[in-house]
């Protein structure tokens, strides 16, 4: 059975699929019921074997599993491995093997889009997004894309050759896209903020966010990384894109918590409650924060995507 099922990656991937396939399928995904989530770690030294499953009643069951070899960097092979097996939750029947890599790109991106969609000023014109890297990359489509009434896109990194070789790959965005060296005044202009770094200490201040600005979140995805300070966390209103894989897990709301900066009560919904209109921004005026934490049913509604567009 396993041979005729379809395997897709970047090559097999058609022309035409974009950000909005993905958002549109992170909508549908949303509006049924909760999904359920389950991760399995496996350790053997410094490598990671990572298992992870949701099952959406309804929409339909994916397990993504991936390898995590650091060493493989040394010999010229990726250090992260794996693929995504979708199935039909009506009769457990296998769909397809997805990259993994393929799924976790597009969903990264678009879930910090769809969060802003439901979150930042409608009127938002300047994008700050910080960090260089393939995520960095893949926003400045994602956002392009989304919000039309975008006319800047501004670009920090700790090496502005960096910044400046990713602004420069997007010339001809429709947006401006610039490399910017001063990241307190780039905060203090941005509508919305991007921040996709490796960042172990928190990076963004809040005394620099100005009022009505959306803040998005994705760099730390572990219990010991974090991007924004604990003044950013005090002043905004704080959303998730799942209580099940932020909280208990993710150090950027873990460690204010366990600390008492913020209390759980502080979190005032994920994208299950933003979607389907539960909560909103209070004012124009307020500053949200929007944590990406990922999560398998994410990566099921990405897939979904992936196989409605084959």
């Amino acid at each position: 059975m396993a041979s005729t099922l379809p395997y897709i990656d970047q090559s097999s991937l058609p022309a035409g699929f974009g950000w909005q396939n993905v958002i549109d399928e992170m909508v549908r995904g949303h509006s049924l019921s909760r999904a359920k989530v389950a991760d399995q770690f496996l350790g053997n030294g410094a490598d990671t074997c990572v298992n992870r499953a949701a099952w959406i009643e309804g929409f339909g069951i994916g397990i993504k599993s991936f390898t995590v070899f650091p060493g493989n960097k040394e010999q010229g092979r990726p250090s992260v491995q794996g693929a995504m097996l979708v199935f039909d939750d009506k009769t457990g029947s296998p769909l397809a093997v997805i990259d993994s890599g393929l799924v976790t790109y597009w969903k990264t991106a678009a879930d910090s889009v769809f969060g802003a969609s439901l979150l930042a000023r409608p009127e938002s014109k300047t994008l700050l997004i910080v960090g260089t890297g393939v995520v960095a990359d893949s926003l400045i489509e994602a956002y392009s894309t989304v919000f039309a009434g975008l006319e800047r896109i501004m670009v920090w990194g700790r090496n502005i050759e960096n910044s400046r070789a990713l602004a420069l790959r997007h010339a001809n965005c429709r947006a401006d896209v610039e490399a910017v060296g001063d990241l307190a005044a780039a905060v203090a202009q941005a509508d919305i903020i991007s921040t996709a770094t490796m960042s172990r200490d928190p990076i963004l201040s809040g005394e620099w966010v100005q009022p009505g600005t959306h803040v998005d979140l994705i760099g730390a995805f572990k219990a010991d990384m974090r991007e924004a300070d604990d003044a950013l966390l005090k002043r905004a209103d704080i959303f998730v894109d799942s209580f099940d894989t932020t909280l208990d897990h993710i150090g950027e709301l873990l460690i204010p918590l366990k600390q008492g900066t913020i209390s759980r009560s502080d979190v005032l919904g994920d994208l299950y409650d933003l979607s389907q209109g539960q909560v909103t921004r209070a004012t124009p005026e307020a500053i949200t924060v929007f944590k990406n934490g990922g999560g398998a049913h994410l990566d099921l509604m990405t897939a979904k995507a992936i196989l409605a567009f084959q």
